[in-house]
Formats: structure tokens, C-alpha cells, sequence
């Protein structure tokens, strides 16, 4: 096909100002912004206007619209599944929806039904898994044979408003007012601990179940407030520690890192909001050092394999795997509660 292609994003926040618009901009001969949906009029007209698009408030508007090929789904986590479900009905392209892909293993099921009947290709926004030079060491890691024995993704970030501020002029609706009566009850440490690994640790769960197939046994759990959290998790073979603190200072810090017979592998990924290229990835083994770094990141990656797909240059990755990778970061979530209820 020639031409670019036509977008529609559903949901006009910090994922689409920070992330997807800047991204986009990079990839102009490839892609143009058609469309904007947002519950807040206000934030959607305006960044339907910095973009160029048309703006709605419903998510109708946009599947209905003929100059969007691909769907890119930036809304509230529980609207996924049914956004999904009405892309694959719409008869779109291709989907890009950012993670987690959904809440629950029933949603799951559903989106998997969806784009099996439909034949509605997608991809998830896990954005490390697309980064190129942790796609070249995997590469290089499974020629090489390795197991890996130990696993840890540590992660130090400030808050979200430092790190978009780096890459936009963000555009935030005003608050709602408080409704009437007592507020209600905060939420339970159970609760911030499933939504720090669906918020933050889906990043790199991907990653973690490429080396650790199994999640095994949940050994212990911890939430960090704000937004963080300590977790160490694995089988008799393999130990697996995912950290993480938010709300600090600059400079940001995200690493993977892994260690087997033979084999150490170092990854460090620059700041999610930020163009700064790919991460630095560094290979160690029985036959030497290998390292690799690339101008362009996972969001470029991600979209330039969408562009793929619907171009027909490429074979889609199977929604099986979503799923899965979904499961995956479920059965973290349902152990750390778990952990967390009988830790004294």
C-alpha cells in the first residue's frame, strides 16, 4: 500500500502526549495522526490540534472513521478489552495497545477471541521487549545456549511530571471535584501491590518470562509507596528479584540484568519518556564481550513493526503471546498479594 497511515488514538494522556506523538513525529513518512478520542474534551481538542486530527469524545467516532487504519488504545486499563473487542469488529488494520493488555484473565480470553475471529493483528506497547539492542543481546543469548539462574530488573525513576516535562509541553485536565460524603476507604496494600506490577514491573515481565518461563512461587513481596515495590519469585532452578522506587530524583535508572552458566547479561534502558535512543546492552560469555546501542528505541521499534504488518512486510505476533505474557504478570500480581497477606 502506499500513503501514510491513518491513527486513532483512544485516550489523549500522558502516554499519548509523551510517548506516541513524539514518537510519531519521527516516523512521519510512515505515519500520520488521523484521529484523537477523549473523555475530556478539552485535552482531546487540544491535542487533536497539536497533532493535526480530528477530535470525539466517544470511541465510536474514531472506529468509524475510514482514514483510521490502526487503532492505538492509550485509555484507562478496564476500557481495553472492549476497545479491543470494537477494533476487531471495526475491521482496523491493526491494533497497538498500550500495556497491560488487560486486567484479568477473562478479558484475556476475550481479546484472544476477538482478534482470532477478526484476524485483527496487534501488538502490546511493551516498549523494552522492542528495544533493539535488547532484542540483538536475547538474540545473542540464545545462540550462546545460556540458562539463566539469577534475574533482576531494578528500577529508579522520579515522578511522571519530571519525565514528561522532558518530552512535551504536557496538556492536563482540570481536576474533578470531590464528590459529596466521606472520601473513600484508601486502598489496601494488596491493591498497590497488584497495581505496581500491572503499572510499572508489566514493563519488563516480558523480559523476565523470555529467561524464567514459570513464575513459580511469589517468596516475598513488598510495596514501596508511591508506586514501587520489591519482589523475589522463581522455581527450584532460577531466582528472579524485580525492585523498584518512584518519586525520586533525576537522573532515572532502569536495568535488567541476568546471570547463568557462562553467560552475564546488563541492560540499561534510558528514561521511558525521553527520545534518547536505545538501551546499552552488554554480553558477556565464554567467548568474549559483545555490546550494542542503536539510535532509534522500542516506541520506534513498535511502530515500525506495525507499519510492517500492515503493510504486509511482516507476520504479526501471535495474540497467544500477549496473552501469555498477560498470564504472566497476573500469576506475579496474584502471588504478591498472597505473599503480602501471610507476611508478618
Amino acid at each position: 500500500m502506499s500513503g501514510r497511515i491513518g491513527v486513532g488514538f483512544l485516550g489523549a494522556g500522558q502516554a499519548t502526549q509523551a510517548i506516541h506523538l513524539p514518537t510519531l513525529a519521527t516516523l512521519e513518512d510512515r505515519f500520520r495522526v488521523a484521529h484523537v478520542m477523549d473523555a475530556d474534551p478539552a485535552v482531546g481538542a487540544a491535542v487533536a490540534a497539536r497533532a493535526g486530527a480530528r477530535f470525539s469524545t466517544n470511541s465510536v467516532a474514531v472506529m468509524d472513521d475510514p482514514e483510521v487504519e490502526v487503532i492505538a488504545i492509550c485509555s484507562p486499563n478496564r476500557f481495553h478489552a472492549d476497545q479491543i473487542e470494537a477494533a476487531c469488529r471495526a475491521g482496523k488494520r491493526a491494533i497497538l495497545c498500550e500495556k497491560p493488555l488487560a486486567t484479568t484473565y477473562e478479558e484475556a480470553r476475550r481479546i484472544a477471541d476477538a482478534s482470532a475471529a477478526s484476524g485483527t493483528p496487534m501488538i502490546v506497547g511493551t516498549m523494552h521487549a522492542f528495544d533493539p539492542a535488547f532484542m540483538a543481546a536475547r538474540a545473542a543469548w540464545d545462540a550462546a545456549g545460556a540458562t539463566a539462574r539469577l534475574v533482576r530488573s531494578t528500577i529508579y525513576l522520579p515522578g511522571d511530571a519530571e519525565m514528561i516535562a522532558q518530552a512535551t509541553e504536557p496538556i492536563l485536565p482540570v481536576p474533578p471535584a470531590a464528590p459529596p460524603g466521606p472520601p473513600p476507604a484508601p486502598p489496601t496494600p494488596q491493591q498497590m501491590i497488584r497495581r505496581a506490577v500491572l503499572g510499572l514491573a508489566i514493563h519488563n515481565t516480558p523480559l523476565v518470562r523470555w529467561l524464567v518461563p514459570s513464575v513459580g512461587k511469589v517468596r516475598a513481596a513488598r510495596f514501596l509507596p508511591p508506586s514501587g515495590y520489591v519482589l523475589s519469585f522463581g522455581d527450584e532452578e532460577r531466582s528472579v528479584q524485580m525492585i523498584a522506587f518512584t518519586g525520586g530524583q533525576w537522573r532515572p535508572a532502569w536495568t535488567f540484568q541476568a546471570w547463568g552458566q557462562g553467560a552475564a547479561l546488563n541492560v540499561n534502558f534510558p528514561p521511558s519518556y525521553v527520545l534518547a535512543g536505545s538501551a546499552q546492552a552488554d554480553l558477556r560469555s565464554v567467548d568474549g564481550r559483545r555490546s550494542w546501542h542503536f539510535a532509534h528505541n522500542g516506541y520506534q521499534e513498535e511502530w515500525d513493526q506495525v507499519a510492517a504488518i500492515v503493510r504486509g512486510e511482516r507476520t504479526a505476533p501471535p495474540v497467544a503471546e500477549a496473552v501469555a505474557e498477560l498470564d504472566y504478570a497476573l500469576a506475579i500480581a496474584d502471588g504478591a498479594e498472597r505473599a503480602m497477606e501471610v507476611a508478618p
